[in-house]
This record gives structure tokens, sequence and C-alpha cells, in this order.
């Protein structure tokens, strides 16, 4: 398969689908930890045994659904778009037809028993974190002679499925940490087939390498773009494969367009803090300022590299203006209150953000592999049990697909910046000013002001949508709003021409999310549209494009995408 989609009905486009609408995708809910989940099984267990005539009542229960199911009485049936029930053989066996409402009838009988529970509402959502782990992982599609498609694959190929499939998986346990591998990384090389529009590398400072694209238009608009990413992910999410590339969409609409590609600490780097990427920002923010000879630039930053981009903005006090004409945030979360609506918001308690400071201090980093792999197991049927029937049962080949080969691209955080980021959800800075001094400066968000566009997506699950619109409230009334009709990567990684895509757009007022629902227009189409258009009209002339990249004090120190992405 190539990098480029193949058609609906291949069953290797269902499963890139689903986990690429789970990616990690610049997660800031960074205390996660293994030791989190195994907790969570200790209330569940607590529970049960502490509350015995729950746990009966439960049981009795589920016999008697098995009951109706064998008596050919039961209608139970899958939820609509669970893909792992969509082979005929589900409806048309009986055999296989009992057995996935037995399994269902399960599962809701195990659900049911947390919600019975006298549990504290807290204590039963992080309990079912556990229960719908269990739940999908015994699913009948997870075992070779319960799935009817790696059945009838192991007949067809005369058991050479099989063989494919163990293959894959000693592979996976010596060269993926013992999880089934998501993408086919054979496919992609940074710099060849990802991250391709041309650019040059004009600062380099022990943080970031500032990339500047080379103009593609005879003149170009004079105020220029920086683009900041999350520190989490390498900076090509937003540069990945051409035809998906929104750096290339910027340069080809003539916006003078940067970016900044983080480098990738080691424990050596512990010590780096907000404070220390804010530092490093405003040297690339007067890069790009001289680069352009513009007093003042636009600035955008996508999840927890909008947090950097924002506590930068909002250091800079009465003179942002002279720095920061336009600010653009998307998929961020300033409020980490709205945080309580996502998958994560029950576990990020004080204690859970305590113990992970702690283990970040004493290894020096987060591992950006280490945090994939819980968040995998936070979404297990999307981005585990997908690969694992693909891979192993059905003998198959991971897919080559960029946006997965991104995501398994991951980079560590120093540990100063893991606890910094934790610390924001008790400080809150954003709204409580005062909360945050970095390097001397106080965070005041009521001091700065600049015009505002701010993306969510309506299924994003990592950062809500309308936590994402409290982000848009606290820049201030008027600030533009556009709510994508996807999910939290591809929020973002939308261009022109998809026929399914659409959005909501409009200004930001003082009522709840649920208003602006209700009054902002729906339009067909991608927002990057409607996005060129709010940057010409800010971003101020048209002068000749650059004949050259750099300036006299910022020369090139090398081709896109510089060397930082390697690390």
């Amino acid at each position: 398969m190539s990098a480029e989609n193949p058609g609906p009905a291949s069953p290797t486009v269902e499963i890139t689908e689903e986990a690429s609408r789970s990616t990690l995708a610049l997660n800031p809910l960074v205390g996660i930890r293994g030791e989190d989940l195994v907790e969570n099984a200790g209330i569940l267990f607590k529970a049960i045994m502490n509350e015995p005539k729950v746990a009966t009542e439960q049981w009795l229960s589920f016999v008697g659904e098995l009951g109706s199911i064998f008596s050919g009485k039961s209608e139970r049936a899958p939820k609509p778009g669970d893909r792992r029930f969509s082979d005929p053989t589900w409806k048309d066996s009986l055999l296989h037809s009992s057995l996935l409402k037995a399994y269902l009838a399960w599962g809701e009988t195990v659900n049911g028993l947390v919600d019975k529970t006298s549990l504290s509402d807290i204590d039963k959502a992080r309990a079912h974190l556990i229960t719908e782990i269990l739940i999908d992982a015994v699913a009948p599609t997870n075992a070779i002679f319960t799935n009817p498609a790696a059945v009838r694959k192991f007949m067809d190929t005369g058991g050479q499925s099989l063989w494919h499939g163990l293959k894959n998986y000693l592979d996976d346990l010596t060269q993926n940490r013992g999880m089934p591998s998501m993408v086919d990384t054979s496919a992609f090389k940074v710099g060849e087939n990802l991250a391709v529009t041309p650019g040059a590398v004009v600062l380099r400072n022990e943080l970031l390498e500032l990339i500047q694209y080379t103009p593609t238009t005879a003149t170009v608009r004079n105020r220029p773009l920086l683009v900041t990413p999350p520190q989490i992910n390498k900076y090509y999410a937003l540069d990945l494969s051409p035809d998906k590339s929104m750096v290339r969409f910027l340069v080809e609409s003539g916006i003078q367009t940067f970016a900044i590609s983080w480098r990738n600490p080691t424990a050596a780097h512990r010590d780096w803090g907000l404070h220390s990427y804010v530092a490093a920002v405003d040297e690339a923010v007067d890069a790009t300022r001289e680069i352009c000879g513009s007093d003042d630039i636009s600035m955008m930053g996508s999840c927890s590299g909008g947090i950097t981009s924002t506590a930068y903005f909002a250091t800079l006090g009465n003179a942002a203006t002279n720095k920061i004409k336009n600010l653009v945030l998307a998929v961020c979360l300033l409020d980490p209150n709205s945080a309580e609506e996502s998958a994560f918001g029950c576990l990020m308690t004080p204690e859970t953000m305590r113990a992970a400071k702690e283990t970040s201090r004493l290894r020096g980093i987060v591992d950006g592999h280490d945090l994939a792999r819980m968040f995998a197991w936070m979404r297990p049927n999307d981005l585990i049990w997908n690969y694992w029937v693909n891979n192993y049962l059905l003998g198959n080949q991971p897919p080559a697909f960029d946006i997965l080969y991104w995501n398994a691209d991951t980079t560590c955080l120093p540990a100063a910046l893991h606890a910094d980021y934790l610390d924001l959800y008790f400080s809150n800075p954003f709204v409580n000013a005062g909360k945050l001094t970095l390097n001397d400066k106080t965070v005041d968000m009521s001091k700065v002001k600049a015009d505002s566009y701010v993306i969510a997506g309506v299924t994003d699950h990592i950062t809500p949508w309308k936590g994402v619109y409290k982000t848009a409230q606290i820049l201030g009334e008027g600030t533009t709003f556009v709510l994508s009709n996807s999910g939290h990567l591809q929020s973002l990684l939308n261009p022109p021409g998809n026929p399914k895509a659409s959005f909501m757009i409009g200004p930001v007022k003082a009522e709840a999310p649920d208003a602006y629902l209700a009054s902002a227009e729906k339009r067909k189409g991608s927002w990057w549209l409607d996005w060129r258009d709010w940057l010409h009209a800010r971003s101020g002339e048209e002068v000749a494009a650059p004949a050259s990249l750099g300036g006299a004090r910022h020369p090139t120190l090398g081709a896109a995408p510089g060397t930082y992405v390697f690390d």
C-alpha cells in the first residue's frame, strides 16, 4: 500500500482510519502511568469484594440473558459502527451470533456491576477504564479460532497466514517492545517523502531549529507566520506527505512560513522547563521578525505547543502587540478544568500528578515511547487489537500510512517541562493571573491582546472541543472559533478537496459552548480556505518574495527539515 489512502472498501483503510483518530497526537496529558491503571484495578476488585450482593445480582442477570440468547429470543447487537463484527458470519452463523451476543451481554454485565456499586463518581470512572480494557481484550475477534475472517484466511492460505502472523509477532517482541506494529516504517523517510517542503534552517539554539520555507509565489505577505509545535511529537505533523501538508498550503498561499523543530531531549536536559522553551521561542520570534523585516508576526501553536506559545505571548505583557499581531491556537486546552471531559480526566488527581512528576524527576525525561504505549491501552480497540488481528491473526503486514509513521516517531519530554505542564492543572495560570512567572515575567492574559483564531475537532477525545472553546473565550470575545467535523489530528490535517470535510465557524461570546452550536455558521469543505483569507487580511501588504532565505545575522545552516528532527 502507498501512503495515499486506498479505496473505501479496503480493510487496511478501516484500521488506519480508526487508529489515526486516536493518535498520541500532541497529547499534553502526560501524567498517565501503568501504576494508575493497576490502582484502578484495585478499586474495582475492592468494590466487588465489599459488595457481593451487587455482584451476585449482576451474575444472575447475565445467566438469565444467556438463556434468552440460546433460546433465540435475544435481539442484542453490537453498537453501530463497531467494525470488529462487520464480517457477515457474525450474523449468518448461529454459533457466531450466539457467541457475539453472549460477549456483549457479559460486557454489559461487567459495566453494570461498576455502575451499581457505591463507588464515588471519580472511582467509577476509573474502574470503567479497567473494565473497558478487559472487555475489549476478550472480544471473540481477538482469538484465531473465534474470528471467522482469520479462520477463513487460514484455510485459504493453507496455514501460511498463521505462519506470517507468528513471524510478525516475534518481530514485534524483539523490535517494538511487544506491541503490535501500527505502521510499515520502511515506506517512509523524513526528508524524502515526509517533511519535503523546501526550506532551510536559519537559526539553531540548544532547544530548537527554526526553519524558513522557500516561497513559491512571486509576492508574499509582509507579516510572517511562525508555527510552534508540541514537544512530545516531531514537528512535521503539519508537513506530512505533500497532499496533506499545511506548510505547503501556507507557502502556496503567499504566507511567509516559519516552523520550530524542537530538539529531542535526553536525561542530560532534565532541567529544561517551560521557562527554557519560552526563552527559545522568543529568540525564534526575533529571528523571524528580523529576517522578514517585520515589526511583528503571526504565531500558531497546536495542543501543548499552543500552551507554550500562549505562555510566551502572555509574558510579553503590554509589549505583546509589538511582537505578536495574530495568535492561532489549534486543539489546545488553556483551562485544565476542561480536561475533565476527556478520556483521561479521571486519572488527573493530585496523587497521580505528584507520582508522575517524581517518576520523571528520577529518570530525567518522560520517554515518548512509554507514553505512547500507555496511551494505546487507553484506546485498545483502535491502537492495539486492530493490529493484533491484522498483523497476527490474518498475517498481514501493518499498513503504510504517513500519520501513523509520524505518530510512532515520538520524542521525550525533559523532567522540568513535564513537571511544569502538570503544575498547570493546579495553578491554572491562564485563568488565574499571577500564578505563573517565567523568566521574571508574570503570565496575565488580561494584559495581552491579539486577533485570534482557534480550531477544535468535534470528535476529539484528547482535547474536547468544549474545552478548546474555553480557550477561545480566554483569548477574548470576538475570537474566531472553528469546529471541524473530525478528531484531534484530523482537525488540523484538513486540506481542501476532502468531500467529507465540513466545519462550523463563528465569533466566540460569553455564552456556553452549546449556544455557539446554535448560532455558528455551518460550511462544507476545509476550514483552511477560511483561515487563509483570515491570515491574508491580517498579514500586511504584498511584497516581492525574498530571493534567498535567512539574512545577514541568520545565514542558512542547512536544508529543511534540519538535523534535530532526526534525533
